[in-house]
């Protein structure tokens, strides 16, 4: 069975609400789906037993989340070339955070991306929930699980 791990950095609670969604939908897919908080990665070691990562992080003035950006430094060790991977994040105002992790994932550790980012106010709003569990689907396409 294939695994993934979704790691989020969040300010109230949602961007995690959303990481949970999208491990949801990987589970209906038959992905083993693991969510973390990205202060639970000390390692990069820590990341590289899965063969999809989603990373996702609230957009706070302007920009992902300091956690999420020493993440970041830290995965660029660890062997991702080639795993699939995702970006996504909750946002009150503008949204770039999931734009620049997808970016860093895609360009500098070289994984191969599921069609674009996923970007919500909430996942209770405007079908959140749905597009929030559509996403994990898509990774386990990308996987060959679905």
């Amino acid at each position: 069975m294939a695994r993934a791990l979704i790691v989020y950095a969040t300010r109230s609670g949602e961007t995690r609400k959303i990481a949970e969604l999208i491990a949801e939908g990987l589970r209906i897919s038959l992905v083993e789906a693991e969510v973390k908080d990205v202060k639970e990665i000390k390692s990069e070691k820590d990341l590289e037993a899965y063969d999809a990562l989603a990373f996702g992080s609230a957009t706070y003035h302007g920009d992902m989340m300091q956690a999420m950006k020493t993440m970041l430094f830290l995965a660029e060790k660890a062997a991702l070339e080639g795993k699939t991977g995702a970006a996504f994040g909750a946002f009150g105002w503008s949204g770039e955070a999931p734009n620049r992790i997808y970016d860093t994932m895609q360009h500098i550790f070289k994984m191969e991306m599921v069609s674009a980012p996923l970007r919500l106010k909430s996942s209770a709003l405007g079908g959140g929930i749905q597009m929030a569990q559509d996403y994990g689907r898509e990774i386990a396409k990308k996987l060959g699980a679905a």
